[in-house]
């Protein structure tokens, strides 16, 4: 590292669990991010300010009026580009040093792996099932550790799935394909403009932690957040077995 970046990164490196070998951690790292909306917005941030070296963004949306509520990265004069040239434009205004990787598409399962593949930390900051469902079957294929978030209305979740680990679960042992869990989309049924910054940021933590090795992350655990109510709590989470993704029955 320079003058400069030893500067601009010194309330890390005055941090004992940072330091400078950690800070090199940062800028030697590969960030995938799912998704440059609601939790991609703070998440590509922080990941930026800190100092992550590439940060790959992937996403096929358009900024529009409805997205500035909460969508901190994009801007008024954004409205009508696509999303990932917005934030790849405040991201270097945040820091220049970083390698911003803007991919406006979606992406399939063989993309997702070629992408995930080339990361050391992914970010599910997507919108649906299937996205999800889809990332997670390319991070359990390739074990990399996977940073799962969520959030509509006032509820938001946060989650780490890391396959490095054989007793880590998967995002599939949590909500398999056949549940019944509903698809609630903002556009639908609305959601708490802070509530999104806050779980993204939470995703920026957890992956920051992976990348440096430190702490304790939301490994097995599902952090849930009423921001109503601003009640937290820790849900406990275990492997499932007989996962069509990860189980140890799998064929």
């Amino acid at each position: 590292m320079n003058d400069e970046q030893l500067l601009r990164y010194s309330r890390h490196i005055l941090l004992p669990d940072i330091g400078i070998e950690g800070q090199q951690k940062l800028q030697d790292a590969h960030a995938l991010i799912i998704g440059a909306g609601g939790l991609g917005s703070p998440a590509a941030m922080y990941l930026a300010s800190s100092g992550v070296g590439t940060l790959t963004l992937c996403d096929d949306d358009t900024v529009d009026l409805t997205n500035l509520q909460r969508q901190i990265v994009h801007r008024t004069s954004s409205i009508g580009m696509a999303k990932v040239d917005s934030a790849r434009i405040s991201l270097a205004e945040i820091n220049s040093d970083v390698r911003v990787i803007a991919l406006n598409e979606r992406a399939d399962q063989i993309r997702l792996l070629e992408l995930v593949g080339q990361a050391d930390v992914v970010l599910d900051c997507s919108d649906n099932f299937a996205t999800r469902y889809a990332l997670n079957q390319a991070c359990v294929q390739l074990s990399k550790p996977f940073v799962s978030g969520a959030a509509t209305r006032f509820d938001g979740q946060v989650a780490v799935f890391d396959m490095r680990h054989s007793h880590s679960p998967c995002y599939h042992c949590l909500y398999p394909e056949q549940s019944d869990a509903l698809e609630t989309r903002c556009a639908v049924m609305g959601v708490f403009a802070p509530l999104v910054g806050i779980i993204g940021s939470m995703q920026a933590a957890e992956a920051l932690k992976l990348l440096l090795e430190i702490g304790t992350l939301l490994c097995g655990r599902l952090l849930v957040t009423d921001l109503l109510h601003m009640e937290l709590r820790t849900v406990k989470l275990s492997k499932d077995q007989a996962c069509l993704i990860c189980g140890t029955s799998r064929t």
